[in-house]
């Protein structure tokens, strides 16, 4: 049996999306002009953090709750908890 890449095993992760986000920027301001690296736009593994323009996006929607924002990011501007109950990441096995 051929192992599965991590894009495969990606395709098999499922959310159910709540109407309000879960993440939270705390400060846009910092982002822009104190953290010229981005690292929450590379290390998060749904890439839910997207730079664009003189903002960082959130697309909470993609999130697999994992937590790596919340201790990755060097100021602590991530307010991160987990969706409200019945929302959220949903595991598949293959």
């Amino acid at each position: 049996m051929a192992k599965a890449t991590i894009e495969e095993k990606q395709y098999l992760v499922r959310f159910r999306a709540d109407k309000e986000s879960h993440l939270k920027i705390l400060d846009q301001t910092l982002c822009l002009e104190k953290c010229p690296d981005k690292p929450c736009t590379y290390f998060c593994p749904g890439e839910v953090y997207k730079f664009e323009g003189d903002r960082i996006q959130v697309g909470y929607e993609g999130c697999h709750e994992c937590g790596s924002c919340r201790i990755g990011c060097p100021h602590d501007n991530i307010e991160w908890k987990y969706p409200k109950g019945g929302y959220g990441v949903v595991f598949r096995l293959a």
